[in-house]
C-alpha cells in the first residue's frame, strides 16, 4: 500500500494560453485536459484560457466569477465561462494563486 505525493506546479505553467477565434468546436473540448476547465477573458477581445478547476475555491477567483455572473447570468456568449475583465488584470490574479 502507498500513497502518492502532491504534484508542486508554478501556477504560470498551470495557466494554458489556447488560441481562439470566437468559434466554438467540439475539438477544442478535447483540448482541454483532465481537471482543467477553458475560461474567456478580455474585455473587448475575448482570449480563451485553460484553468485549473482548483481555481474556483480560491476567494480571489470566486469574485472573478460573482462578477462574469452578475453580467452574464447564465448565458455566456461564448459557450465557455466569460470573465469581464481585462486580461492583463486576469494573468495578475492567477500568477498568485496557488495550484
Amino acid at each position: 500500500m502507498g500513497f502518492r505525493l502532491p504534484r508542486i506546479s508554478s501556477p504560470k505553467r498551470s495557466l494554458i494560453r489556447s488560441p481562439s477565434n470566437g468559434k466554438q468546436t467540439a475539438s477544442k473540448t478535447v483540448d482541454i485536459p483532465k481537471g482543467y476547465l477553458a475560461v474567456y477573458v478580455g474585455e473587448s477581445q475575448k482570449k480563451r484560457y485553460v484553468i485549473p478547476i482548483s481555481y474556483l475555491n480560491q476567494p480571489s477567483f470566486m469574485y472573478l466569477l460573482s462578477q462574469a455572473e452578475e453580467e452574464f447570468g447564465y448565458n455566456h456568449p461564448m459557450g465557455g465561462i466569460t470573465i469581464p475583465c481585462s486580461e492583463e488584470t486576469f494573468l495578475d490574479l492567477t500568477s498568485s494563486l496557488s495550484v
